[in-house]
């Protein structure tokens, strides 16, 4: 069962990586056609984008193939959530921070320098650490089913929250918006996790059960939420911080109440390689969370480790005036 869930812990994570940048390619060629064709505004007075701009996206034939392989990566992170440790299961799958950083520079032309790769390197090695020190099973917590409303409670909590803040916010709200679903696709693995009815099937239980209302709200609003973080903001910066939201929160909530533990001896491993996984995530997110420019017409950022360089003004070359 380790082994399964490993392997669909990785489709998992492929099928969110491919899912991120055709949805950003989508967001990008929607843009770029609502300008050339001189329609109605893509964004809000705050900046925004509009329902017009939205529903143009979800148009876009590479946004709808990007939508198919969310499946792919919600049903891969579902069963693995099911045979794995959830810091575990959802380490592996927030390797689509590395899928989506590769796949960019093809697709999109993002440009990757020195201090991504060292990132995104720090994310792989600590990936290893995890899978090396965790325990080979799931062991059964102790949650009751107070904590199956709770987790409801805090999911629609977090859904309101995340779709005002995306629309109050405008292009200062794509982290945020990029968190959000985080934390929601985080929920959902929380939620297949606890969630009964499953073994020995009784779709009685199943559907009363509150963790299966959560896996449907924060699924729709997670996957909303994410969208239109892609047309806000870069897509490694997105990628990035969502990534923290689905692997931190799960984590920690399976290791104090679902009963979650490393292989005796190696705890430290695990915090080691969560905490780097966490911190590799965040590097790429700071670097990558400039303004997306979906018309292509930016400079190439700059390398280093200042995300903006600092820039002599005209009055400073030119010197004191007389």
């Amino acid at each position: 069962m380790f082994v399964i869930g490993i392997v669909f812990a990785s489709l998992a994570a492929l099928g969110y990586g491919l899912s991120s940048v055709l949805r950003a390619l989508g967001a990008r060629r929607a843009a770029v056609t609502a300008r050339d064709a001189g329609g109605a505004p893509g964004t809000t007075a705050a900046g925004g984008p509009s329902i017009q701009s939205t529903a143009a996206t979800l148009r876009d034939p590479a946004f709808l193939v990007g939508t198919a392989l969310v499946v792919l990566g919600f049903g891969g992170g579902a069963i693995a959530a099911r045979f794995l440790p959830l810091f575990l299961s959802q380490t592996i799958v927030s390797a689509n921070l590395i899928v989506t950083a590769l796949l960019g520079t093809a697709v999109l032309g993002i440009r990757l320098h020195t201090r991504d790769w060292i990132a995104i390197s720090a994310v792989i090695a600590s990936l290893c650490m995890l899978g090396f020190s965790s325990a080979r099973h799931p062991t059964e917590g102790a949650e009751s089913f107070a904590f199956h409303w709770g987790l409801f409670g805090a999911t629609v909590a977090i859904a309101a929250a995340a779709v005002y803040a995306i629309y109050r916010l405008g292009p200062r709200g794509s982290i945020i918006g990029g968190a959000a679903a985080g934390l929601l696709f985080g929920i959902i693995a929380i939620a297949v996790r606890i969630l009964g009815g499953i073994d020995p099937f009784d779709p009685v239980t199943l559907l009363t059960d509150p963790a299966a209302w959560t896996i449907a709200i924060a699924g729709a609003i997670g996957f909303y939420v994410h969208t239109v973080a892609l047309q806000l903001g870069a897509v490694n910066g997105v990628t990035a911080v969502l990534v923290v939201g689905e692997t931190a929160a799960p984590g920690i909530i399976g290791v104090l109440f679902l009963g979650d533990e490393a292989e005796p001896g190696l705890g430290w491993l695990a915090i080691v390689g969560f905490i780097g996984a966490v911190i590799g995530a965040i590097a790429v997110a700071y670097y990558g969370s400039s303004e997306a420019d979906h018309f292509g017409e930016a400079p190439p950022t700059e390398g280093g480790w200042r995300r903006r360089p600092k820039q002599r003004t005209d009055s400073a070359q030119a010197g004191p005036s007389a």
